[in-house]
């Protein structure tokens, strides 16, 4: 703990990051707030002129790559109408309900088993595996203070400042005897598929958080784009719907120069998961880190500033 305050009053630009995750500059344009945030986490200024890695490119993007439709892609709602028209509804999970406020849930109309989450934000979930033992209050107390929360001002992911704030209700999912099914993130660039990530343990606190990073032909690349989590030694069987996953990948990325699409297999079907823009917020360390300029070259971004 010493050796941590330490180096925030040797290097501001710590205290800064701890500051901004409490709001304190919400006030600050976009690329001031990012120059400060990306010196926070990685300890040099992004070059957001000429941008090389993959992080710079991320925070290029941020405030230069501002298609309108981008907003109903991050609202957990409205992406489900976008994804159902480009791909088809039965690989849509079903909603029980939409509501503004968590006192507006009815629950006595929802299943024994359902998922609870913000439509706005990243982390406003709530799993409920049984009603009976449901505990609403801390459930409320958790949905109530993301509903408060503006997700656009800790990154300056811009197509989160506009999205309504609700809650939704949807279909509860296990498969294979695991709680929360396995989800698979296809990262993309320009359309085109490169990896698949699949991460262990995120619902389990007792183990440690790992991912297996596979190419399109699913071998494992013993590498990790986000350092929080170790690579993995853990194979999962190739999905036999992995062309199908990678086809919708695909069809969904057209037209962004780098994107997430996430994905859950559940009893051997197919559903889609989220659409993320800005993997990481673009704010993470790579194992290795010179992966970071790897996959730097796969956005591109042309001299005029515009993206081919």
């Amino acid at each position: 703990m010493i050796n941590k305050i330490s180096s925030c009053i040797k290097d501001p630009h710590r205290i800064f990051g701890a500051l901004a995750r409490r709001g304190f500059f919400n006030w600050m344009g976009d690329e001031q707030y990012l120059r400060w945030m990306y010196r926070s986490v990685f300890g040099k200024e992004p070059d957001l002129e000429n941008p090389r890695t993959f992080n710079e490119k991320i925070q290029w993007l941020k405030l230069h790559d501002r298609r309108p439709e981008y907003t109903a892609m991050v609202d957990k709602y409205e992406v489900k109408k976008y994804v159902a028209d480009k791909i088809g509804e039965q690989y849509i999970i079903p909603t029980y309900g939409v509501w503004d406020h968590f006192d507006e849930i009815d629950f006595d109309t929802l299943p024994d088993q359902f998922v609870l989450k913000c439509t706005h934000d990243s982390g406003g979930v709530v799993i409920c595996r049984d009603k009976a033992a449901f505990d609403q209050k801390a459930a409320r107390r958790k949905i109530s203070k993301s509903l408060k929360k503006n997700y656009y001002y800790w990154g300056r992911e811009w197509p989160y400042k506009n999205v309504k704030p609700r809650i939704i209700a949807e279909q509860y999912m296990e498969s294979g005897g695991k709680a929360v099914p396995e989800d698979y993130k296809v990262y993309c660039f320009h359309g085109k598929p490169k990896y698949i990530v699949v991460f262990h343990n995120r619902f389990d606190s007792s183990k440690e958080l790992s991912e297996t990073v596979y190419d399109t032909d699913w071998i494992p690349q013993g590498i990790s784009l986000d350092d929080h989590f170790k690579v993995s030694n853990d194979i999962e069987p190739k999905p036999a719907c992995l062309p199908v996953m990678l086809a919708f990948a695909e069809r969904l990325s057209e037209g962004m120069a780098q994107s997430r699409i996430d994905f859950y297999i559940v009893d051997d079907l197919l559903k889609f998961g989220e659409i993320t823009l800005y993997t990481a917020s673009g704010m993470q360390p790579m194992i290795p880190e010179t992966l970071d300029e790897v996959l730097g070259r796969e956005i591109r971004i042309d001299a005029g500033g515009g993206i081919n």
